[in-house]
Protein backbone atom coordinates (compact mmCIF):
# COMPACT_ATOMS: atom_id res chain seq x y z
CA UNK A 1 0.00 0.00 0.00
CA UNK A 2 1.44 3.18 -1.15
CA UNK A 3 0.62 5.79 1.90
CA UNK A 4 1.55 9.32 2.38
CA UNK A 5 1.96 11.14 5.74
CA UNK A 6 1.50 14.61 6.58
CA UNK A 7 1.38 16.23 10.32
CA UNK A 8 1.32 19.76 11.31
CA UNK A 9 3.40 20.46 14.50
CA UNK A 10 6.28 19.61 15.35
CA UNK A 11 5.41 17.00 18.18
CA UNK A 12 3.14 15.57 15.30
CA UNK A 13 6.36 15.96 12.48
CA UNK A 14 8.66 13.79 14.93
CA UNK A 15 5.39 11.27 15.06
CA UNK A 16 5.28 11.03 11.56
CA UNK A 17 8.65 10.68 10.99
CA UNK A 18 8.40 7.08 12.77
CA UNK A 19 5.10 6.34 11.06
CA UNK A 20 6.40 7.09 8.19
CA UNK A 21 9.15 4.49 8.16
CA UNK A 22 7.58 1.96 9.50
CA UNK A 23 4.84 2.10 7.02
CA UNK A 24 7.37 2.78 4.10
CA UNK A 25 5.51 5.93 3.50
CA UNK A 26 6.15 9.64 2.43
CA UNK A 27 6.09 11.92 4.76
CA UNK A 28 4.99 16.04 4.58
CA UNK A 29 5.47 18.76 6.83
CA UNK A 30 5.22 22.35 7.36
CA UNK A 31 8.86 23.74 5.60
CA UNK A 32 10.35 24.84 9.07
CA UNK A 33 9.75 21.20 10.59
CA UNK A 34 11.04 19.65 6.82
CA UNK A 35 15.32 19.97 7.46
CA UNK A 36 14.87 18.38 11.16
CA UNK A 37 12.80 15.15 10.69
CA UNK A 38 14.13 14.71 7.11
CA UNK A 39 10.89 14.91 5.18
CA UNK A 40 9.11 17.20 2.45
CA UNK A 41 7.69 20.25 2.75
CA UNK A 42 4.10 21.29 1.00
CA UNK A 43 2.87 24.98 0.59
CA UNK A 44 -1.50 24.03 0.97
CA UNK A 45 -3.05 21.48 2.48
CA UNK A 46 -5.74 21.96 0.09
CA UNK A 47 -2.96 21.10 -2.99
CA UNK A 48 -1.42 18.39 -1.04
CA UNK A 49 -4.64 16.33 -0.36
CA UNK A 50 -5.59 16.72 -4.13
CA UNK A 51 -2.44 15.24 -5.72
CA UNK A 52 -1.96 12.75 -3.03
CA UNK A 53 -5.59 11.39 -3.44
CA UNK A 54 -4.35 10.99 -7.09
CA UNK A 55 -1.32 9.19 -6.18
CA UNK A 56 -1.50 7.09 -3.05
CA UNK A 57 -3.33 4.63 -1.76
CA UNK A 58 -3.19 5.70 1.85
CA UNK A 59 -3.12 9.02 3.19
CA UNK A 60 -2.14 9.66 6.98
CA UNK A 61 -3.41 12.48 8.70
CA UNK A 62 -1.55 13.51 12.04
CA UNK A 63 -3.78 16.14 14.21
CA UNK A 64 -7.23 17.24 15.31
CA UNK A 65 -9.59 14.85 13.12
CA UNK A 66 -11.38 18.07 12.02
CA UNK A 67 -8.51 18.81 9.72
CA UNK A 68 -8.46 15.41 7.62
CA UNK A 69 -12.36 15.88 7.02
CA UNK A 70 -12.83 19.33 5.79
CA UNK A 71 -9.71 18.53 3.60
CA UNK A 72 -10.96 15.42 2.19
CA UNK A 73 -14.24 16.79 2.26
CA UNK A 74 -13.93 17.81 -2.16
CA UNK A 75 -12.31 15.07 -3.11
CA UNK A 76 -14.85 11.96 -1.34
CA UNK A 77 -16.74 10.15 -4.03
CA UNK A 78 -16.77 6.09 -3.96
CA UNK A 79 -15.62 3.94 -1.18
CA UNK A 80 -14.40 1.48 -4.26
CA UNK A 81 -12.21 3.67 -5.43
CA UNK A 82 -11.91 6.63 -2.54
CA UNK A 83 -8.10 5.96 -0.67
CA UNK A 84 -7.81 4.89 2.50
CA UNK A 85 -7.88 7.78 4.86
CA UNK A 86 -6.59 7.46 8.73
CA UNK A 87 -6.55 10.66 11.48
CA UNK A 88 -4.12 10.07 14.40
CA UNK A 89 -3.69 12.12 17.00
CA UNK A 90 -0.08 13.73 17.18
CA UNK A 91 0.37 11.76 20.60
CA UNK A 92 -0.88 8.76 19.00
CA UNK A 93 -3.56 7.87 21.79
CA UNK A 94 -6.80 7.56 18.78
CA UNK A 95 -6.32 6.18 15.53
CA UNK A 96 -9.56 6.55 13.59
CA UNK A 97 -10.31 4.92 10.01
CA UNK A 98 -12.29 7.92 8.16
CA UNK A 99 -12.64 6.46 4.62
CA UNK A 100 -12.43 3.28 3.07
CA UNK A 101 -12.51 1.37 5.74
CA UNK A 102 -13.02 -2.00 4.43
CA UNK A 103 -12.31 -1.92 0.55
CA UNK A 104 -9.67 0.76 0.68
CA UNK A 105 -7.92 -0.94 3.65
CA UNK A 106 -8.53 2.31 5.90
CA UNK A 107 -9.50 -0.28 9.07
CA UNK A 108 -6.36 -2.77 8.87
CA UNK A 109 -3.95 0.33 8.15
CA UNK A 110 -5.47 2.01 11.47
CA UNK A 111 -4.69 -1.16 13.22
CA UNK A 112 -1.20 -1.07 12.25
CA UNK A 113 -0.81 2.44 13.50
CA UNK A 114 -2.03 2.02 17.05
CA UNK A 115 0.38 -0.59 17.33
CA UNK A 116 2.80 1.54 16.46
CA UNK A 117 1.92 3.91 18.76
CA UNK A 118 0.56 2.27 21.63
CA UNK A 119 -2.63 4.10 20.80
CA UNK A 120 -6.42 2.68 20.21
CA UNK A 121 -7.56 2.02 16.75
CA UNK A 122 -11.52 3.22 17.18
CA UNK A 123 -13.25 0.96 14.14
CA UNK A 124 -16.52 2.43 13.42
CA UNK A 125 -17.72 0.18 10.53
CA UNK A 126 -21.23 -1.99 11.55
CA UNK A 127 -19.50 -5.80 11.19
CA UNK A 128 -16.42 -4.63 12.98
CA UNK A 129 -18.37 -3.75 15.97
CA UNK A 130 -21.10 -6.84 15.79
CA UNK A 131 -17.61 -9.50 15.04
CA UNK A 132 -19.69 -10.21 11.19
CA UNK A 133 -18.30 -11.32 8.12
CA UNK A 134 -17.49 -8.74 6.10
CA UNK A 135 -17.36 -9.34 1.72
CA UNK A 136 -15.46 -6.43 1.20
CA UNK A 137 -12.55 -7.16 3.48
CA UNK A 138 -12.83 -11.01 2.58
CA UNK A 139 -12.71 -9.85 -0.87
CA UNK A 140 -9.72 -7.88 -0.98
CA UNK A 141 -7.84 -9.57 0.80
CA UNK A 142 -7.97 -12.28 -1.89
CA UNK A 143 -7.66 -9.77 -4.68
CA UNK A 144 -11.08 -10.84 -5.83
CA UNK A 145 -13.10 -8.23 -7.68
CA UNK A 146 -16.95 -7.32 -6.04
CA UNK A 147 -19.23 -7.67 -9.23
CA UNK A 148 -22.42 -5.90 -7.66
CA UNK A 149 -21.91 -2.88 -5.28
CA UNK A 150 -26.18 -3.31 -4.49
CA UNK A 151 -25.79 -6.57 -3.31
CA UNK A 152 -22.12 -6.54 -1.62
CA UNK A 153 -24.00 -3.58 0.93
CA UNK A 154 -27.59 -6.13 0.54
CA UNK A 155 -25.11 -8.94 2.12
CA UNK A 156 -23.57 -7.02 4.94
CA UNK A 157 -26.98 -5.95 5.69
CA UNK A 158 -28.70 -9.66 5.82
CA UNK A 159 -25.74 -10.36 8.23
CA UNK A 160 -26.67 -7.27 10.63
CA UNK A 161 -29.91 -8.52 10.97
CA UNK A 162 -29.28 -12.36 11.27
CA UNK A 163 -30.71 -13.12 8.01
CA UNK A 164 -28.87 -16.92 6.36
CA UNK A 165 -25.82 -15.71 3.57
CA UNK A 166 -25.11 -18.85 0.92
CA UNK A 167 -21.41 -19.38 0.12
CA UNK A 168 -20.47 -21.11 -2.85
CA UNK A 169 -17.15 -21.30 -4.59
CA UNK A 170 -16.20 -22.84 -8.21
CA UNK A 171 -12.59 -22.57 -6.30
CA UNK A 172 -12.96 -24.88 -3.18
CA UNK A 173 -12.62 -21.85 -1.01
CA UNK A 174 -14.06 -23.33 2.60
CA UNK A 175 -16.97 -21.08 3.34
CA UNK A 176 -16.03 -17.81 5.93
CA UNK A 177 -17.66 -18.27 9.24
CA UNK A 178 -20.49 -16.71 9.39
CA UNK A 179 -21.69 -17.47 5.95
CA UNK A 180 -23.46 -21.03 5.21
CA UNK A 181 -23.36 -23.61 2.49
CA UNK A 182 -26.69 -24.96 3.17
CA UNK A 183 -30.41 -22.78 1.21
CA UNK A 184 -30.27 -19.12 1.48
CA UNK A 185 -32.16 -16.72 -1.21
CA UNK A 186 -29.21 -14.18 -0.97
CA UNK A 187 -25.65 -15.74 -0.94
CA UNK A 188 -21.82 -15.12 -1.98
CA UNK A 189 -20.52 -17.12 -5.21
CA UNK A 190 -16.80 -16.93 -6.16
CA UNK A 191 -16.44 -17.75 -9.70
CA UNK A 192 -15.08 -16.05 -12.98
CA UNK A 193 -18.42 -16.89 -15.00
CA UNK A 194 -21.27 -13.95 -15.00
CA UNK A 195 -24.26 -16.46 -15.06
CA UNK A 196 -27.20 -15.66 -12.46
CA UNK A 197 -25.58 -18.46 -9.95
CA UNK A 198 -26.69 -20.97 -7.23
CA UNK A 199 -28.75 -18.36 -5.32
CA UNK A 200 -31.77 -15.94 -5.79
CA UNK A 201 -30.08 -13.54 -5.16
CA UNK A 202 -26.21 -13.98 -5.68
CA UNK A 203 -23.08 -11.45 -5.27
CA UNK A 204 -20.54 -12.95 -7.75
CA UNK A 205 -16.95 -12.10 -6.04
CA UNK A 206 -14.34 -12.75 -9.41
CA UNK A 207 -10.35 -13.54 -8.33
CA UNK A 208 -8.16 -11.79 -10.82
CA UNK A 209 -6.35 -14.50 -11.93
CA UNK A 210 -7.47 -14.89 -15.70
CA UNK A 211 -4.66 -14.60 -18.16
CA UNK A 212 -5.33 -13.50 -22.03
CA UNK A 213 -2.80 -15.02 -24.64
CA UNK A 214 -2.46 -13.07 -27.56
CA UNK A 215 -1.20 -12.68 -30.84
CA UNK A 216 -1.61 -10.57 -33.62
CA UNK A 217 -0.73 -9.32 -37.12
CA UNK A 218 2.13 -6.15 -37.16
CA UNK A 219 0.30 -3.14 -36.64
CA UNK A 220 -3.18 -4.44 -35.24
CA UNK A 221 -5.22 -1.42 -33.88
CA UNK A 222 -6.33 -1.76 -30.00
CA UNK A 223 -9.77 -1.85 -30.83
CA UNK A 224 -8.87 -4.87 -33.04
CA UNK A 225 -7.46 -6.65 -29.53
CA UNK A 226 -10.07 -5.12 -27.37
CA UNK A 227 -12.80 -6.47 -29.87
CA UNK A 228 -11.00 -10.03 -30.21
CA UNK A 229 -10.32 -9.94 -26.41
CA UNK A 230 -14.34 -9.56 -25.16
CA UNK A 231 -15.38 -12.22 -27.66
CA UNK A 232 -12.77 -14.79 -25.96
CA UNK A 233 -14.01 -13.47 -22.53
CA UNK A 234 -17.64 -13.72 -23.06
CA UNK A 235 -19.20 -15.88 -20.19
CA UNK A 236 -16.14 -14.79 -18.55
CA UNK A 237 -15.71 -11.55 -15.78
CA UNK A 238 -13.39 -9.49 -17.85
CA UNK A 239 -12.65 -7.56 -14.41
CA UNK A 240 -10.80 -10.69 -13.43
CA UNK A 241 -7.61 -10.55 -15.93
CA UNK A 242 -4.70 -9.77 -14.30
CA UNK A 243 -1.94 -10.52 -16.75
CA UNK A 244 -1.61 -10.55 -20.52
CA UNK A 245 1.21 -13.13 -22.61
CA UNK A 246 2.39 -13.13 -25.88
CA UNK A 247 6.18 -13.70 -27.56
CA UNK A 248 8.58 -11.71 -27.62
CA UNK A 249 8.04 -10.45 -30.81
CA UNK A 250 5.68 -8.51 -30.01
CA UNK A 251 6.47 -7.13 -27.04
CA UNK A 252 6.89 -3.07 -28.90
CA UNK A 253 3.67 -3.72 -31.22
CA UNK A 254 1.64 -0.51 -30.44
CA UNK A 255 -1.84 -1.54 -30.18
CA UNK A 256 -1.01 -4.30 -27.76
CA UNK A 257 0.80 -2.16 -25.00
CA UNK A 258 -2.06 0.34 -25.91
CA UNK A 259 -4.57 -1.80 -24.85
CA UNK A 260 -2.81 -3.49 -22.08
CA UNK A 261 -2.03 0.19 -20.61
CA UNK A 262 -5.73 0.61 -21.21
CA UNK A 263 -6.92 -1.96 -18.72
CA UNK A 264 -3.47 -1.32 -16.19
CA UNK A 265 -2.73 -4.78 -17.38
CA UNK A 266 1.10 -5.82 -17.14
CA UNK A 267 2.52 -7.47 -20.28
CA UNK A 268 4.24 -10.85 -20.03
CA UNK A 269 6.82 -11.76 -23.09
CA UNK A 270 8.69 -15.35 -24.04
CA UNK A 271 10.77 -16.22 -26.57
CA UNK A 272 9.76 -19.13 -29.23
CA UNK A 273 11.96 -21.20 -27.99
CA UNK A 274 10.42 -21.03 -24.36
CA UNK A 275 7.00 -21.11 -25.64
CA UNK A 276 7.60 -24.01 -27.78
CA UNK A 277 8.81 -25.94 -25.01
CA UNK A 278 5.93 -25.80 -22.95
CA UNK A 279 3.82 -29.00 -22.62
CA UNK A 280 0.15 -29.20 -23.62
CA UNK A 281 -2.68 -29.78 -26.08
CA UNK A 282 -2.24 -26.64 -28.33
CA UNK A 283 -3.89 -25.46 -31.48
CA UNK A 284 -0.98 -25.45 -34.37
CA UNK A 285 -0.22 -23.18 -36.90
CA UNK A 286 2.27 -23.74 -39.71
CA UNK A 287 1.79 -19.98 -40.82
CA UNK A 288 2.45 -18.89 -37.48
CA UNK A 289 5.12 -21.29 -36.97
CA UNK A 290 6.44 -19.67 -40.17
CA UNK A 291 6.66 -15.94 -38.85
CA UNK A 292 7.66 -16.44 -35.08
CA UNK A 293 8.70 -19.94 -34.83
CA UNK A 294 6.53 -21.50 -32.65
CA UNK A 295 3.07 -22.81 -34.01
CA UNK A 296 1.13 -21.53 -31.41
CA UNK A 297 1.76 -18.31 -30.06
CA UNK A 298 -1.45 -17.54 -27.45
CA UNK A 299 -2.46 -20.90 -25.75
CA UNK A 300 1.17 -21.46 -25.08
CA UNK A 301 2.20 -18.18 -23.73
CA UNK A 302 -1.25 -17.83 -21.13
CA UNK A 303 0.12 -21.45 -20.16
CA UNK A 304 3.71 -19.97 -19.90
CA UNK A 305 2.30 -17.23 -17.57
CA UNK A 306 0.83 -19.57 -15.17
CA UNK A 307 -2.42 -20.66 -16.06
CA UNK A 308 -4.99 -23.25 -16.85
CA UNK A 309 -6.28 -23.02 -20.63
CA UNK A 310 -10.24 -22.10 -20.33
CA UNK A 311 -11.10 -20.60 -23.50
CA UNK A 312 -8.70 -22.08 -26.18
CA UNK A 313 -7.96 -19.81 -29.39
CA UNK A 314 -10.32 -17.88 -30.97
CA UNK A 315 -9.57 -15.62 -34.04
CA UNK A 316 -11.03 -12.32 -34.94
CA UNK A 317 -9.46 -9.94 -37.51
CA UNK A 318 -5.84 -11.06 -37.43
CA UNK A 319 -5.92 -10.98 -33.39
CA UNK A 320 -5.54 -14.59 -31.81
CA UNK A 321 -6.52 -14.99 -27.79
CA UNK A 322 -6.65 -17.61 -25.26
CA UNK A 323 -8.27 -18.02 -22.13
CA UNK A 324 -6.23 -19.21 -19.13
CA UNK A 325 -6.74 -19.01 -14.95
CA UNK A 326 -4.72 -19.64 -12.45
CA UNK A 327 -4.92 -21.73 -9.38
CA UNK A 328 -6.81 -19.82 -7.06
CA UNK A 329 -6.25 -21.41 -3.99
Amino acid sequence: MTAAVIAFTRRGAELGRTLADSLGASLHVPARFAPDVGAEAYDSLEGWTEEMWRGREALIFIGACGIAVRAIAPHVKDKFTDPAVVSVDEAGRFVIPLLSGHVGGANELALKVAVLTGGQAALSTATDVNGLFAVDVWARERDMVITDRALAKAVSAALLEGKPVGFASEFGHPCPAGLTEGPAELGVWVTWETGSGPFARTLRLAPRGLILGIGCRRGTPAAAIQAAAEAALAGYEPRAVCQVATIDLKQDEPGLLEFCAAHSLPLAVYPAAELAAVEGDFTPSDFVKGVTGVDNVCERAAVRAGGTILVPKQAKNGVTVAVAGRNML
